[in-house]
């Protein structure tokens, strides 16, 4: 890992964000809302101005910004895009934000982008592999960067490491931090049939700096068995409250986004589950105090 990441390490204040859309952008200004920070995906404001801009400039004035990536695909076998990692440190230069992160995923091949998260096997070729990218990331930006397990739908046979195990490993030997996804926690459990809340028990917890939430939607697959899928258009689910609860009883107090990118609601409902985050970190506090 360069040295001078550990200098530009994820500042994100702790307490409950909300992930920014445009629609809300009025909204925001007319109510001042108080939250703690605001986060965006990285891939909407790669343009060079026009209205995104104008609204994030003004968003910054009075609000810390997270970005969040979709598209570097780190856990491709093929090389990182270098003209996406480019347009990328040029968006953090420009709004210079308190957290940056992206997944545990694949999103490319051969120059196709597919328009999904994708999983990988954990082994020890991927490790090395998602290692040496998060390095040159790391070193291209800067600064450190937050790191997401993923929610998945089915798991490879030559996996030969846990999930938690492959994060830990990842997070110590690149200097890069965790993003704790509670609600994709919840899904993978869920549809793999395993306990969320033994998974949680092996995360690593001292590398953890922000954690997400968001809702699912309950589905069927071809052969009409139920599933959970990561939507992010419904509100966060009681038992992803639940699993939050245990999580933040490990960390205490940290920055929380609560995410809605599809079906997006008025801004007023997603103020209302901000607020929820806010008053579970609160209690927190008060407890570890």
């Amino acid at each position: 890992m360069d040295e001078t990441v550990s200098t530009f390490s994820s500042t994100l204040p702790a307490g409950a964000g909300v992930a920014f859309k445009p629609a809300h952008f009025e909204a925001i200004l007319a109510s001042a809302p108080r939250v703690a920070f605001f986060e965006v995906h990285a891939e909407n404001y790669m343009g060079d101005g026009g209205p995104p801009h104008r609204q994030l400039t003004r968003l910054r004035q009075d609000y810390p910004l997270s970005v969040h990536g979709v598209g570097l695909s780190i856990g491709s076998a093929e090389p990182i895009d270098a003209r996406h990692l480019e347009r990328l440190r040029i968006l953090c230069d420009r709004y210079q934000p308190q957290g940056v992160s992206e997944h545990l995923a694949w999103s490319t091949y051969r120059g196709v982008f597919f328009n999904d998260l994708l999983p990988l096997p954990y082994d020890r070729e991927t490790l090395a592999r998602v290692i040496e990218k998060i390095d040159e990331v790391q070193s291209a930006l800067g600064r450190q960067i937050l790191l997401e397990n993923p929610a998945t739908y089915l798991s490879f046979a030559q996996s030969e490491i846990s999930e938690p195990e492959f994060l830990a490993e990842i997070a110590q030997r690149s200097g890069c931090g965790l993003l704790l996804d509670v609600e994709n926690i919840f899904v993978t459990a869920t549809n793999k049939a395993f306990d969320a809340c033994g998974y949680l028990s092996q995360f690593a917890f001292e590398h953890v700096r922000e954690i997400h939430l968001a809702g699912h939607l309950e589905a069927r697959d071809a052969r009409g068995d139920p599933f959970l899928l990561d939507a992010h258009r419904a509100p966060v689910a009681e038992a992803v409250w639940a699993l939050f609860g245990q999580a933040i009883a490990r960390t205490g107090p940290i920055a929380t986004l609560v995410e809605w990118d599809n079906d997006v609601p008025d801004w007023s409902e997603l103020a209302h589950e901000a607020r929820k985050a806010q008053v579970a970190l609160d209690v927190a506090s008060h407890r570890s105090a």
